[in-house]
């Protein structure tokens, strides 16, 4: 799976998701793209997942006709999330295209 990490996902999380094609925001030079904008750019470019902490994204942007996936981990805190990696990675496995989830750890 292709998968775009947002402004904000602890980068130490890509090497949990080895199996996966993991890009940043910023590798990819979007760091600066509003969360339309970037969505947009994300599909176009073939990602299907979209972590983000970004709690906000389905208050500011209309989700219903993307056809990324969204994760969203509500905690940016790397040692949090170490904790729950089979979680995640769950998670991840069973995301759909348009899919959203919030992610509580």
């Amino acid at each position: 799976m292709k998968i775009l990490f947002d402004q904000g996902t602890p980068a130490p999380l890509r090497f949990e998701l080895s199996a996966h094609q993991v890009s940043t925001a910023y590798e990819v030079g979007w760091s600066n793209l509003s969360n339309g904008d970037l969505l947009a750019a994300a599909e176009n470019a073939g990602f299907e997942l979209l972590i983000t902490t970004d709690q906000n994204l389905r208050y500011q942007q209309n989700l219903k006709t993307r056809r990324i996936a969204i994760l969203v981990l509500l905690t940016t805190r790397w040692p949090r999330i170490k904790l729950h990696i089979p979680t995640v990675m769950n998670a991840v496995n069973s995301m759909s295209p348009g899919a959203y989830l919030e992610l509580k750890l």
